[in-house]
Order: C-alpha cells, then structure tokens, then sequence
C-alpha cells in the first residue's frame, strides 16, 4: 500500500494550465520530467547545480525552461513563472527543504498543487489538511511492494487494501484438470468479485494493455490468466483448497512412513541449527528408554510388585536415589546382583544428565539475558535472500515479513539490533556472504545496493551459484535497466525511480494513486478519480471508460452515503459526484487527462427476432449495453434486418451480442471499414 496522501478529495488545480515544475534533478527528478513529457506538457526544473549525470539523456531538450539556484528563494521560482504552473513537484533529496519550498510556492501561488517527497507521514497529514491540493509520497515506499512482490515467485502480483476489502492480482496458468479448463470462454470468468486483466494462449506474446484478448477464446491447459479478485471470495482460495485435497490423498497413496520420515529429517535440521537443541532431545531420548527399560526390568524380576512400584523405583534411581534403596540397610526384597549393577548405572547416568540439564537451564538464561542482541539462525530452505539494506532494502524486508516469508539479509556492516530484530542477517563481504546463505535451496534473491553495477555484478553470481533462484535487481537508471531485462531475461530488474515517478506524475494532475504494481514490465497504478464538472470521464458509461481508455474500473461509488460496488456493471453512466477507483496506466492516464478516448470500430447486426417478447427484450438490451435511447432501440428492432447505427468498442459489442442471444435475438459483429469512426 502507498502511503496517505492526506485528503483524498482536494480542488484541483485550474485543469487549462499546462506547465509544470520539478525541483530537484536527481534520479527520481529525471524520471517525472521524463514521464510528465509523455503528457504532452511543458515541464521547467530548478536544481540547486546542472547535474553532472543524465539518467535520461536526452532529459536536456525536454526541459522548457531550466533555472540553477535554491527552489525555496522566491526569486528562483518566479524565474521559471511559477504563478504560470498547475503543479509543483518538490524531489529533492533534503525533505526540510521540500517542505520550506512548498510553502514558498503556495505563497507565490495559492491555486498550485503540491507535490512532496517526505516521510514524515503525520506531518503530510497535518499539512495536507491546512494547506489542501498537496500529496506527499516517499520514494522507497512507492517501489518497495513491486520488489517485494516479484520476490515471491508465485501467482501474486499484487495485492492492495479498498474499503477494507483485500483485492489481489493473480497469474495463474491453466492446468489439466482445472475446473475452467476447456469449459469456458475467457469473457465467461468475469463475475461480480473477477475482472479478467490478460489472457494469452500458450507460448503466444504477453501483452502490454488490458483488453488485448479475445473473448470468446476457449480456456485451454498452458494459458496464463492474469486477472484481479477479491480475496475474499477467490478462485484462488478454491483452487487452494482443492490443492491441498489432493495432497491429503497423495499421502493416503505414498503411505504415512514417508511423511513421517520427511517431518523427521525436519525436525532433526531444527536441532541442528543449535547444538544445545540436540544434546537435549539426545538426553531426553536416553532418559525415555532407560525408564522404559529400568520399568520393565523391576516389573519382570519381581512379577509381584505393580508396574507404578516399578516405575517410581526407576525414577528415584535416575534422581540419584541409589542410597535410598541400597544403604545400609538392606530392602525387603533381594535383588539380583544384575539387576543391582543396572540400577547403579541408571543412578549413575541420572547424576549425569541432571548434570546436562543444569548445564542447559544455565545456557537458556544465558541466551534470553542477551536475546536481544540475538538474531534468528539463517532458513535452510524457501526463503528469500536481500542483498542490500538501506531504505528500500529495509522497506523491502517489512514488507516480505508482513507475507510471512522466509527472509535472509546480507549487509557490509552491522545493523543497529532494532532495526529488523527477527531477520536472520550474514555481515561480510558480499562473495563471502553468499556461501553462507544457503543460497542453493533459496526461492529467490533481491539485490539493491548503491551500484547498478554491483547489482549486475551480484544477480550474475545469484544465477551462477544457482540457475533456478528467481533474481530481482534494482537498477538506478532506466536506459541500463532496459539494456539488462534484455540481455538477461532470466533477471526481473526494476528501477524505483521510473516505478515511483509514474506515481509522481500522475499525482502532478490530481489523480490520487493508491497503489502499484508490475505486470508484464508495465507499471499498473490504482488510481481514484471523483468525477467533476468538466472531467473528461464525466457523462461516459463504465464501458467507454474501460475500453475508451483501456483502464480497468474496479469500485464505483455513487455517493458517500452510499455502498460502494467491487467489479460495477458496465452500463454503470458516471455523474458529477461519483467516485471511480480504476486499474490504469501511464499511457492510459494521459490518455484520460487530454480525453483522447480509442476509436470504436465495430457495429452489431441485428437479424432476427424470435417473437414479440424477444423484440421488447432486444430493445431493452440495445439501449443498455449501447447507451442509445430507448426510442431508438425499439424503432430497430421493429425494422429488422437492421444493423445499429451507433459504433462500439470490440468487448461491449461482443457482449451486446451475447445479451441478445439471451432474450433469442439472432444478431453478429462486423468490423467498420473506418477504423478511425467514433
């Protein structure tokens, strides 16, 4: 989840100003001019001196306007026309100082949207509801969840909190068996909870939009579906169950002793990892057969007594008791000189371990005086290994624990005992480190350090040491980023500033983005939108906004006071008032911003009509799922053959066309000649 961002409804800056400041040229700088540009804005700088590095290189000619000097002088910002600009984006990295230019941008001009690098969330907070029109966002907490996320190696691509309702990303490939394998059609797995995202057939492209698949496509074994749910009610949930169903059954077919061979060797690597742990069990073990046997050697020697006689004289042997029953006066009942040589060995061998568990009760209060110095030993299995921790690497690691993973850090120097207290942590050199980490049963490796370089150069070792660990590496810029996803595709490299800058950008135009997260080397962010007088999305029903825009509308709302809707129907019209919470990215997001919506390229030929009620039923359908009037509607279908004069977008014809065949209406697509019609 990103941070609060304060109000989440704030007046947006005069939305006909197209000019834009960022202070700051660090990396995260360079990438929000980079992706203000993509908007097709004017976007002016202030730097405190002319970087010596440009992450963007052609960054230079992008810049309308570039001023060297101190963003918080007055005199600096009015020579970029501050009064002239819809939003301020303060990136420095001295967040005092982004705060103290803030304050001298909204006194220059009150109507400036304000757009911080801080974390100081309860400072953001507290400015948001006094200044208004300001977000505040820190960069390692905006990319942290897209590492975290890609080092689990499984199905989840992201997950986020709406409403108090978890909603989760989810890739899964389709296997043999699977209850939607070969039994539906892709637009078929869409319920009130699941909004298909991507479908690709097998070893067919991934694609890089939504929408980019074919409805009526036959689920096959081999597709990849990625699509987003509601945790609550997921396939995902079943699919598990099912799972573990079949493994209960697994172990019915290959017997209990494997199992219970497999939970052995488990619980012997436990006491290995502290020698103290298996001296003990090994004592434990002892002490069990010698009273087993001590019992049933009393009780055989002397059928007479009961085995409770028997087995409290081998207790008090083992406690040291010989002289209790052999002193100088002699028992009631001889004992066998056998029997008397055994009962001197248990008394001895109680000495000696009553002895041990001193020693061991001494070790543990030893241990817990000092546990808090102490970090866990090291996972021998499935665990995720983080190679860096500076702040991302920390945020990464917070996160990784939330999930319940098994995590490892590697790190140069010590870090203070409070900071991650219950991660296994190696302090060496890196190369040395590794050896040290089981790398070779490991699920997956995220390297961050302060060197792309090193980066590379530790991800290639990762690999080296073991081809089958998934190896995440974090890149400082874009270009060598691009250059190292394609000569290593083995590697997922991510770049936190590019990933944080969308955010940054997007924010720049009021949006208010609430989470991230990867998908197919795509930045997806879930951005939310109260539709105002003059939006481009006011007016639009939700399926011209879906496929317009190609975003995925995933919570509706229509007002505050009432419920919202996961997953809206699609003939849902938005109004001024309304809340929208979509799937979106960057290219959709400006696509939004400049209302630039994609050509509707299809119409819907209407055949026939089976009887009276179909054509009352068809007429109804048509002016839904279309938005045409009613009037209209009925007077086609009352004219039929016909084909609807409106055009539409390829899914909502397709699904205007399985409505008809509802109600036995016989009706089909055919494309327009002009792929340009509207």
């Amino acid at each position: 989840m990103l941070p609060s961002s304060g109000s989440s409804k704030s007046s947006k800056p005069p939305s006909q100003l197209t000019k834009f400041l960022v202070c700051g040229l660090g990396s995260l700088g360079q990438h929000c001019v980079a992706v203000l540009k993509d908007y097709g804005v004017a976007v002016s700088a202030i730097d405190l001196i002319l970087p010596q590095n440009w992450e963007v290189p052609e960054l230079p000619n992008l810049l309308d306007d570039l001023a060297i000097g101190d963003c918080r002088q007055a005199a600096i910002l009015e020579q970029v026309k501050i009064r002239e600009c819809r939003s301020i984006l303060l990136v420095t990295s001295d967040e005092r100082g982004n705060t103290e230019a803030a304050f001298a941008a909204r006194l220059l001009n009150p109507d400036i949207r304000l757009i911080l690098r801080s974390d100081k969330q309860n400072l953001n907070q507290l400015l948001s509801q006094n200044l208004g029109n300001f977000v505040a966002f820190e960069p390692s907490q905006l990319s942290a969840a897209a590492f975290a996320l890609a080092a689990l190696g499984d199905q989840t691509l992201g997950y986020f909190n709406l409403e108090g309702q978890l909603l989760r990303v989810v890739k899964y490939q389709i296997k043999p068996g699977d209850r939607w394998c070969d039994r539906w059609w892709v637009h078929g797995l869409n319920t009130r909870n699941r909004r298909i995202l991507s479908h690709t057939a097998n070893f067919s492209p991934l694609p890089k939009q939504f929408y980019e698949w074919e409805p009526e496509a036959r689920v096959r074994a081999g597709d990849t579906i990625v699509y987003i749910e509601v945790a609550s009610s997921s396939y995902s949930q079943q699919a598990k169950a099912s799972s573990v169903k079949q493994q209960l059954h697994q172990a019915v077919r290959q017997g209990i002793w494997h199992h219970l061979k497999q939970y052995i060797s488990q619980f012997w690597q436990w006491t290995y990892q502290y020698q103290t742990r298996r001296v003990a069990v090994l004592c434990c073990f002892t002490v069990l057969i010698l009273v087993v046997c001590g019992t049933i050697l009393f009780r055989w020697e002397y059928p007479e007594i009961n085995l409770q006689d028997a087995f409290n004289a081998t207790a008090t042997l083992l406690l040291g008791g010989y002289g209790d029953l052999f002193g100088d006066i002699k028992p009631e009942t001889p004992l066998s000189f056998g029997l008397q040589v055994f009962s001197l060995a248990l008394a001895l061998a109680g000495t000696a371990f009553i002895g041990v568990l001193y020693a061991l009760l001494i070790d543990l209060l030893l241990t817990s005086r000092f546990h808090f110095s102490s970090r866990p030993p090291i996972p021998q299995q499935d665990h995720i290994v983080l190679i860096g921790l500076g702040r991302l690497g920390q945020r990464v690691a917070t996160l990784l624990q939330e999930f319940k993973q098994s995590i490892a850090g590697i790190s140069n120097t010590e870090l203070d005992p409070g900071i991650l207290p219950q991660m296994p942590l190696v302090v060496d050199n890196i190369v040395s480190a590794l050896s040290k980490i089981h790398l070779e049963n490991a699920k997956s490796a995220i390297v961050i350090t302060e060197d792309d370089l090193e980066n590379l150069e530790i991800g290639l070792m990762v690999h080296a040491a073991n081809s089958d660990v998934g190896v995440i590496i974090h890149s400082y810029d874009q270009h060598f980023r691009d250059q190292v996803a394609r000569l290593f595709p083995y590697a997922q490299v991510l770049c936190a500033s590019a990933l944080s800058a969308e955010v940054f950008a997007a924010a720049a135009f009021g949006e208010n983005v609430l989470s991230l997260f990867h998908f197919n080397n795509t930045t997806v962010l879930v951005t939310e939108y109260f539709i105002e007088t003059g939006d481009t999305l006011n007016g639009l029903m939700l399926s011209e906004v879906a496929y317009g825009y190609a975003v995925v509308p995933i919570l509706y709302q229509h007002d505050k006071h009432e419920s919202v809707k996961f997953m809206p129907a699609q003939e849902t019209r938005l109004y001024v008032g309304d809340r929208l919470i979509v799937l979106a990215t960057s290219l959709s997001l400006q696509r939004i911003e400049r209302g630039e919506m994609a050509p509707r390229c299809w119409q819907v030929q209407i055949e026939k009509a089976l009887n009276q009620d179909a054509v009352f039923d068809g007429a109804n359908a048509i002016a839904l799922i279309s938005g045409c009037s009613l009037a209209i509607a009925r007077k086609l279908m009352n004219n039929l053959p016909a084909t609807l004069p409106q055009p539409l977008y390829h899914h909502q014809a397709q699904h205007l066309v399985w409505e008809l065949s509802k109600v036995q209406v016989t009706a089909h697509l055919t494309a327009l000649k002009d792929s340009n019609s509207v």
